[in-house]
């Protein structure tokens, strides 16, 4: 069919020259070029040669591989899970931070040479050292808040040595807390009394003891069943259960 537009196309053409009253001879060459010309100009306006294209396109892109490049590089990206080993596990034990280590004195945490504390038991009073007519020459003395007592534990320093032993707790940079029945623990208090167990300084006679104390404040009417004391300085902690 196409070919029969052609030839018509063309004899239309070379008609339309020869109606002009005189003939002209055309070359080769330039029967070429009209050809040519015209058959573009045919197939501009001919509806069914875009079809033609349009189905030619669409049986040449049902023919194409989808994309095989994108496949395969999506197989690479995808692990296979078979050959994937999975990283060893192993166990580390688990260490308490809050740990403390076990120790049975006072001396033996502080490393405390030639004296050992001894607990003598605890006092619940208002005032301490408490006022008697024998001892107007106490230069410090301690008064409990308002509905609360002084809970006063006391401890015996004893020397060791068959001589005098000096004995300085501030060079031990120590610090104390105490807890009541399983509670949370709280500071002994810091105190100007001469026989403060933190900041005692003194000499004790050979074979003999000193009276020591660890003050702390609990509410007024308060059953003491337990004691521990925590002691502490720049190395650590550890706790001491007195009763």
């Amino acid at each position: 069919m196409k070919k029969i537009r052609i030839l018509l196309c063309g004899l239309g053409i070379a008609c339309v020259l020869s109606g002009c009253g005189r003939t002209v001879e055309l070359t080769a060459e330039e029967n070429a070029i009209i050809t040519e010309y015209a058959v573009n100009l045919l197939l501009k306006y001919d509806k069914y040669y875009n079809n033609h294209l349009v189905e030619l396109a669409e049986e040449e892109a049902e023919t194409l591989d989808p994309a095989p490049e994108e496949e395969q590089v999506a197989e690479e990206e995808t692990p296979d899970m078979e050959t994937v080993e999975e990283p060893e596990i192993v166990e580390t034990p688990v260490v308490d931070a809050t740990e403390e280590p076990a120790i049975s004195s006072i001396e033996e945490f502080y490393g405390i040479e030639g004296v050992t504390f001894r607990y003598d038991g605890y006092e619940l009073c208002d005032e301490y050292p408490t006022l008697s007519e024998d001892s107007t020459e106490l230069a410090f003395v301690m008064d409990a808040s308002d509905g609360m007592q002084l809970l006063v534990l006391k401890f015996q320093a004893v020397s060791q040595n068959g001589a005098n032993t000096e004995l300085d707790m501030m060079n031990y940079n120590g610090k104390m807390r105490v807890s009541v029945n399983g509670e949370a623990s709280q500071n002994v208090l810091s105190t100007m009394l001469l026989n403060d167990i933190q900041t005692f300084r003194g000499t004790i006679g050979a074979g003999e003891g000193e009276s020591l104390a660890a003050i702390i404040e609990v509410p007024s009417g308060t059953s003491v069943n337990n004691l521990s004391l925590t002691l502490r300085n720049d190395s650590g902690s550890a706790t001491l259960n007195l009763q």
